[in-house]
């Protein structure tokens, strides 16, 4: 079976209703629905519920692969508003220490078409405010909340993980229009995901 979180219910809401004429529909955080094919769940926002919620999906269902997918910002210019991009690796920014982390950086294998493929880095705590990337955002393109919590646990069981993200900002940049532009990112993301789940095989 193929599971497929996000990080939270806005996220989802427009593939919930997409899919099988909104079989999945009303998916609150933390729960879990499934069909024969497909297991969707949303985990919640930020590296500590996203490694609880995904080791309890991976303990108590049979998944071959994990999906995640979801909003992200972007830290370089060339990737733009709106753009649909897949992580092919991933690694934790929240650390201070440059030697060898206790959280390695992780390769991803990118079953997405045609789509570009990028370097995130997930930071629960970035600062309010601050004028400069840091170390681990300047060796970046994108950054989240979630991303590497769900691949790492996925790692630990065995369970190939693939990030799709989708550009809903620049960091450091004001959007006056934030809601206009989550609400497309949300429903390009759900497009994307219905018209493309078949490149994703369930091993």
């Amino acid at each position: 079976m193929i599971a497929i979180v996000f990080s939270t219910t806005e996220e989802a809401e427009p593939f919930l209703q997409k899919y099988e004429r909104g079989r999945f529909s009303g998916l609150s955080e933390g729960e879990a629905h499934h069909d024969d094919n497909f297991l969707v769940s949303v985990l919640g926002i930020g590296k500590i519920k996203a490694t609880l919620r995904t080791e309890r999906l991976l303990s108590h269902y049979k998944v071959t692969n994990l999906v995640h997918a979801g909003t992200c910002t972007s830290l370089v210019s060339e990737l733009e508003v709106g753009t649909l991009v897949a992580a092919q690796q991933v690694f934790e920014g929240d650390r201070i220490e440059l030697a060898t982390p206790s959280y390695p950086r992780m390769p991803l294998s990118v079953p997405f078409n045609k789509l570009k493929e990028v370097t995130l880095v997930t930071q629960d705590h970035t600062v309010s405010g601050a004028t400069e990337l840091s170390y681990w955002q300047r060796i970046a393109d994108i950054t989240d909340m979630t991303g590497y919590a769900t691949a790492y646990v996925a790692a630990m069981h065995g369970v190939p993980c693939h990030i799709l993200k989708i550009i809903s900002g620049h960091s450091g940049v004001e959007d006056k229009q934030l809601r206009k532009t989550l609400d497309k990112a949300y429903l390009s993301l759900a497009n994307y995901l219905i018209d493309n789940l078949g490149t994703i095989h369930d091993d």
